[in-house]
This record gives C-alpha cells, sequence and structure tokens, in this order.
C-alpha cells in the first residue's frame, strides 16, 4: 500500500512515524487531534485534516473522501482530555451513552467499531516503527542488579494484576513495595509522586502493554524525556515488555540511559 490514512495525537510517535513513511515511499494522509497533536504532523503528511477529539463524524467522513479503508492510531491522547476537553458529536454522544464505562479500552474498541461498522478498520499503530519495538533482555551496556531484578519481576506482577483494568501502563516500585500506580497523570508525574514518597530511595519503572492481542492502540511508549525524570527521581531500572513496547528515538534514549547509569531491560510479556 503506497497511501495510508493515521490518526495524529501527542508526543513523538507519530512525527517519526510519519518521517519512516516518507522514508519507505509511502504518503500519509492525517487526522491530527487539535487538542494533542504537534503542528509539524502537517509538513510531513500528503494532507493534514485537524479534528477535535469529539468528530467522530468528521473522522469518518474524512476517511470516506479520501477513499481510504484501512487508519492507524499513532500517539497518546491524554486520559484527562477525554474527561474535561471532549465535547462529542451526536456520533460520539451516541457512542459514549452505550459505553459500559469511559476507559481507554472501551471508548476506542466503541470507536474501532462504529469504523468498521463504516467498512474502515483499525491497523496496527506500530507497522511503520518496527525497529523502534523493545528487544528481549538487557538493552543497555549496564545489566540489572539482583535488587533491581528482584524489584522487576514484582514490579511486573502488579502491572499484570492491574492490566485487565486499563487503569495506567505504568507501576513505580520500591524495594519490593509498590509506591505509585499510573492512572490519568502519566508516568512522567507518576514517578515524580513516587519520588516524593521513598526518602530518596531508587525506583524502577515497569512498564505493562496489557494482555491485549494487538497493538491497536494505547501502545507503551518510553523516550528521551522518560530517561531525563528517570534521572531526576532517582530511578535507576526501566522494565519493559518485548516487542510491545516504542522506544522512541532509540539509540539516542539508549545512549543518554547508559550515560545516566540507567539498565533498560525487555521482559517476556504476561502470558507468553
Amino acid at each position: 500500500m503506497s497511501r495510508i490514512a493515521m490518526i495524529a495525537g501527542n508526543g513523538r510517535f507519530p512525527l517519526l512515524a510519519l518521517e519512516n513513511a516518507r522514508a519507505l515511499g509511502l504518503s500519509v494522509v492525517v487526522i491530527a487531534i487539535r487538542e494533542e497533536a504537534s503542528p509539524e504532523v502537517a509538513s510531513l503528511a500528503e494532507t493534514c485534516h485537524w479534528i477535535s477529539l469529539g468528530d467522530l463524524g468528521r473522522l469518518i467522513d474524512i476517511l470516506k473522501t479520501e477513499r481510504l479503508t484501512e487508519v492507524a492510531l499513532c500517539g497518546q491522547v491524554k486520559h484527562a482530555s477525554i474527561f474535561s476537553s471532549i465535547r462529542p458529536d451526536w456520533r460520539l454522544f451516541k457512542l459514549l451513552a452505550s459505553l459500559p464505562a469511559r476507559n481507554t479500552d472501551a471508548l476506542i474498541g466503541g470507536v474501532a467499531r462504529v469504523l468498521e461498522q463504516e467498512g474502515i478498520r483499525l491497523v496496527d499503530s506500530t507497522a511503520l516503527l518496527k525497529p523502534l519495538l523493545a528487544g528481549l533482555g538487557p538493552l543497555t551496556p549496564r545489566k540489572p542488579s539482583a535488587e533491581e531484578e528482584k524489584d522487576a519481576q514484582y514490579g511486573r506482577r502488579i502491572a499484570a494484576a492491574l492490566s485487565s483494568l486499563d487503569v495506567g501502563q505504568s507501576v513505580a516500585v520500591c524495594e519490593r513495595a509498590c509506591v505509585a500506580v499510573e492512572a490519568m497523570e502519566g508516568t512522567d508525574a507518576m514517578l515524580r509522586r513516587a519520588a516524593s514518597l521513598v526518602n530518596g530511595r531508587p525506583l524502577r519503572l515497569v512498564k505493562s502493554s496489557r494482555r491485549r492481542g494487538h497493538l491497536l492502540f494505547d501502545v507503551p511508549v518510553a523516550g528521551l524525556q522518560t530517561i531525563d525524570v528517570m534521572r531526576e527521581t532517582g530511578t535507576t531500572l526501566l522494565a519493559v515488555d518485548a516487542g510491545r513496547t516504542l522506544l522512541l528515538d532509540r539509540d539516542r534514549m539508549l545512549a543518554r540511559a547508559a550515560e545516566s547509569g540507567i539498565a533498560i531491560a525487555g521482559y517476556p510479556p504476561s502470558g507468553e
């Protein structure tokens, strides 16, 4: 396929996907979320349409006008924005009224069903960024210490237990105790909150990809800013699901982690 559609949220994910699409000779029609996406996406796209969070009907109209039947969700939408910024059109209002919960799984899953009814399907959101998915085992020169490994394994059990609840993707662990769980505030804010509770003791960050059989949306992401906040908060290990977590600006991220003495390691996803 030489022409694809992308719904762009926040962060570096959509920009890197667009840059890689250009390198592969693909043209991309971007539907950018006004409250979330960077203005830069317009310069990298064949065409860029701007919509608000609640414009489900307009999203469908754009995809049909562009004659596109597949679309990837790239980048995040802040969970808090779903509640504070969204002004639903009639299609989204109807969908919201039918949902048993307004978490990410329910909301985006519901949108996916509406799109399918219109002959449009969601595709793997990492399709253009496969080389940036975390590998298995240590990814930095420094491997996790024995204490870090114990914390990682404990944190992964906590993250696996929480994964079915669609609360957040990350937990902060210190000495086999769960210090903080990510909710709507995001990973960076969670780490800063955790650091305020441990009196300078080292933290470990565990990211979970949840028990999904797909990577259509809400893919765990870490990048340069993650490393900066880890360094700021005394977090010494990043444990992620191999093959299911995007490491944005991967080479620079791993280099910065190495310079900071931070270990990064990929583990088999829960259930594998």
